[in-house]
């Protein structure tokens, strides 16, 4: 910040009731240049019931929007786990015409209450290779209506690339590169699968340094997409704590600058996603079976046990032999999804 080297401002903006007056100074600095972005983490877009949570949500945003000038606002792809959906992990669902219907229903919502561009980011938890390979497709039907854009998490990718055995080449062919206004990049952590021994399970928890796979692959996606505009690093603060990490995380952030500079990219993004005329209607999209088959998820998810009793749960739920293909889960990723959930959990 002191060096000016920080062009642009990411923003929780539902993370932290109360900003500190430092901070909101910053923002309407940011904000006055048009370089202040939000991102939404606790909206649950395809919660299957439309929820009062979700109401104060976007009123919130509505609100904040009007103090600030967002450039644009993103959220996570997923439902939240946890009984409200807003104490819990975001974790995937199947891609359905419901869930593709409930989304965009989502979608239109938080344009309507920000009026600017919106985006989603890309999942680093999947179930199974056949959800990695839809979640592309899905991705760009889901935002057509809003015209909306992606922010392509580059360590969610290396995610899916460890857990599924995917190269980059093979990820990049599965996303509509066109549609990336956005790019993240983080470090993460390593979890053993006590259900598949020997198996190393990659999780996003953006505790650490960025890996060195995780550049690569900035360098060789900046190119990629035409509308990209913003790069932003992530990290937890919790996780700064030390001197060690916070030099790790200033060489890092610096190593990021100087890849994007070298690109030297001056034309101006292909796409500014700009809103289309929207037709939001009255009453919100619901889809209840939806609802409690998430509901019934969450609860075996978070109270699971052992691998054993959360296996036998889900085989003896709704969710077997249904859209949600559990019979296709990896076991480790469903020990991964436990984990998550248990420790997202309200207590």
């Amino acid at each position: 910040m002191e060096a000016a080297r920080v062009e642009a401002i990411e923003w929780s903006f539902d993370a932290v009731e109360q900003a500190p007056s430092w901070f909101e100074e910053l923002l309407t600095v940011y904000s006055q240049e048009n370089r202040l972005i939000g991102h939404g983490i606790f909206f649950s877009l395809f919660s299957g019931k439309w929820l009062p949570e979700q109401q104060q949500w976007l009123s919130h945003l509505h609100k904040i929007s009007r103090r600030y000038h967002f450039d644009h606002v993103t959220e996570h792809f997923g439902f939240m786990t946890g009984k409200d959906f807003h104490h819990g992990a975001p974790l995937n669902i199947p891609y359905t015409p419901v869930t593709l219907n409930i989304g965009r229903d989502r979608l239109k919502r938080i344009q309507g209450a920000c009026e600017c561009p919106v985006g989603l980011e890309n999942l680093a938890f999947s179930y199974s290779l056949e959800e990695v390979k839809k979640h592309g497709d899905f991705l760009e039907r889901l935002l057509e209506p809003v015209n909306g854009f992606i922010i392509l998490d580059l360590h969610n990718l290396y995610c899916q690339a460890h857990n599924f055995g995917l190269s980059f080449e093979a990820l990049k062919e599965l996303y509509p590169l066109h549609l990336v206004r956005e790019i993240h990049i983080s470090g993460g952590s390593w979890e053993d699968s006590d259900a598949m021994q020997g198996r190393i399970v990659r999780r996003d928890t953006h505790d650490n340094a960025v890996p060195e796979a995780v550049f690569i692959y900035l360098e060789k996606a900046i190119d990629l997409c035409p509308s990209l505009k913003y790069v932003v690093m992530e990290q937890l603060g919790t996780a700064l704590t030390t001197t060690d990490s916070q030099a790790t995380f200033r060489s890092d952030f610096l190593r990021m600058d100087q890849i994007i500079r070298n690109k030297n990219r001056m034309t101006a993004s292909l796409n500014t996603f700009m809103p289309l005329p929207l037709s939001i209607q009255p009453r919100p999209l619901e889809d209840i079976p939806l609802y409690q088959q998430q509901l019934e998820l969450s609860d075996i998810l978070e109270t699971a046990g052992s691998f054993d009793t959360l296996m036998e749960a889900l085989q003896a739920s709704s969710l077997a032999h249904s859209d949600w293909r559990i019979e296709r889960w990896d076991a480790a990723m469903i020990e991964t999804a436990a984990s998550i959930a248990q420790k997202w959990k309200k207590k």
